[in-house]
């Protein structure tokens, strides 16, 4: 590994971190580009909902059997697993602009289909399960993608309320997308539902084609696909702070599933309302959804991040367990869900902030793919295990049980500490030194081994080592592997630093593309202790 040709470290007059700044919670839609975004996607997913109504209603039409209206949600949910990663490989090797121009065209033509064959009769239940798959399967290709370009679109102080506008866009969607499916299923059929949710796709798709994004640079081409979701993968297993952040999501996301799972069953059996009033409960919580989104950047001034989660775990959890223990009167259920509303956002909304501030560019798409599938599983995964509890032992129980869950979930979390990414976490300049080679050809094909000779005094060997152990997760998170240190047995003060890539062209990624601020001064840091300019060597695998 090249040493950095301008080593600097962060001044004492440097920004501060983006924590410690003020800003209004709808900052981010003075930005235009933002906002033209942020319309043309909650016009999209308020025309989703629209289409999960219909498909579902429609669905009950052509079949009496339950089986294939519930795997109406199976077909949406299932392509998050299949193609999640490959996409979030996909949105950090392509043009993310052009891949979602891409995915928003291939679910306008699906949802254009559907539509068309059900004006005509032809609509059968497997090929409503079909297009819906691919309807989802488009999605799932464009989330990665769209989570990456946030930061691009806002300051990176202002990263938190974006994430925190998008959580109340979904929330929103959600609120009013059923009602409006329901009320043109009932007037127009399911075949105009189906044709208003394509139409609703053009707005995000005119928005993209015009967005003046810059075209990213790429020395070395695109990475291979299956190369970069590897790379992803190593990125997040070595990287503290998104651990932090999907340790923390996930044992939301557990207990916090029962709630979404059982509150159909609690509307129903408990509290005697029908579908409107259902409705007018989901609506409750994305009211809060709203004040939540107003109130989250005022909260982490005061607070900071990691607090903030804790109570809207705490606020979520007990809201839970009021709910599950107290007489159902509609008006104090209606406040209760409010106020989970605002918990529920604060607290996802922020750990997503953490994980974008936290990643650099080259790796976001990627990383945040992980994390949506970790969103996605573990809520499937809660809702199975919660419907199961509560079949056997009851509705109350589960939901008083879960919500304690909630309650104690960042207890046992509290050695994963979430925090907003410092200023210095981002990309720096490609390096100007490149590692010299020779005129063989096989380079792209064979392995490359680094070695690093240092040269350390006795008296500093232990500050070294310590710094080294940061350096070792600076190189995994960039992609090396096999990464060691030896200390030489006959000489005290000679220490050698290991670690390999895949190929030459790996390797050079790893100084071109993907070295952080952050990754530059854990090098210095080493260093420091070091006698003179460490020797690096680069061996080339023959076979």
């Amino acid at each position: 590994m090249t040493t950095p040709v301008h080593p600097t470290t962060p001044a004492a007059d440097a920004p501060p971190p983006p924590e410690t700044r003020t800003g209004s919670a709808w900052a981010p839609l003075r930005h235009p580009w933002f906002r033209r975004l942020w319309i043309a996607q909650f016009a999209s997913s308020v025309g989703g909902w629209m289409q999960t109504v219909a498909a579902q209603w429609l669905m009950l039409t052509l079949t009496s059997a339950a089986l294939p209206v519930a795997l109406v949600q199976t077909a949406l949910s299932l392509p998050v697993f299949l193609v999640g990663l490959p996409a979030g490989a996909l949105g950090d090797v392509m043009d993310r602009r052009r891949l979602l121009i891409i995915a928003q065209g291939f679910t306008l033509v699906a949802a254009a289909g559907l539509a068309v064959l059900t004006f005509v009769g032809l609509m059968t239940p497997w090929l409503l399960l079909l297009f819906t798959f691919l309807i989802g399967t488009g999605g799932a290709l464009m989330a990665p993608a769209w989570i990456a370009v946030q930061p691009e679109l806002v300051s990176r102080e202002e990263i938190p309320q974006a994430t925190a506008m998008n959580a109340v866009s979904i929330n929103l969607s959600r609120a009013v997308g059923p009602a409006i499916g329901g009320l043109i299923v009932a007037v127009l059929g399911a075949a105009a539902a189906f044709a208003v949710n394509a139409v609703s796709f053009l707005g995000s798709l005119i928005a993209l084609k015009r967005w003046p994004r810059p075209r990213e640079l790429r020395p070395l081409g695109a990475e291979p696909i299956m190369s970069a979701m590897r790379t992803g993968l190593a990125y997040v297993r070595h990287s503290p702070p998104v651990r932090a952040v999907l340790m923390h999501a996930s044992i939301f996301l557990l207990f916090s599933s029962a709630l979404w799972a059982l509150l159909p069953v609690v509307a129903a059996k408990h509290m005697h309302l029908g579908s409107a009033g259902y409705g007018l409960l989901l609506s409750a919580v994305g009211l809060g959804a709203v004040i939540g989104a107003a109130l989250l950047n005022w909260a982490r001034e005061r607070l900071g991040l990691e607090m903030v989660v804790r109570a809207c775990s705490v606020l979520f959890g007990l809201g839970m367990v009021e709910i599950a223990l107290s007489p159902h009167v509609l008006a104090m259920d209606l406040v209760i869900l409010v106020i989970m509303g605002i918990a529920f956002i604060g607290g996802l909304s922020s750990l997503s902030a953490a994980a974008q501030t936290a990643l650099p560019s080259w790796v976001r798409a990627r990383a945040m793919a992980v994390y949506l599938l970790v969103f996605q599983g573990t809520q499937a995964v809660g809702a199975a295990i919660w419907g199961a509890f509560a079949q056997g032992y009851g509705t109350d129980l589960a939901l008083a049980i879960a919500g304690a869950g909630v309650v104690i979930g960042p207890l046992a979390a509290h050695g994963y500490h979430v925090g907003l990414g410092a200023h210095y976490e981002r990309e720096i300049s490609p390096l100007s030194i490149e590692p010299r080679v020779g005129p063989r050809t096989d380079h792209d094909s064979n392995p490359v081994l680094v070695i690093r000779d240092y040269k350390v005094d006795p008296e500093h060997a232990r500050d070294f080592e310590n710094a080294m152990r940061l350096v070792r997760g600076s190189r995994r998170r960039f992609g090396a592997q096999r990464w060691n240190l030896y200390h030489d047995a006959a000489d005290p003060t000679r220490y050698v630093e290991t670690f390999t890539a895949n190929n030459w062209q790996e390797h050079l990624r790893q100084h071109t593309e993907r070295m952080t601020e952050a990754d530059r001064m854990m090098d210095e840091l080493a260093e420091r202790y070091a006698r003179g300019e460490p020797r690096t060597r680069h061996l080339i695998g023959t076979e």
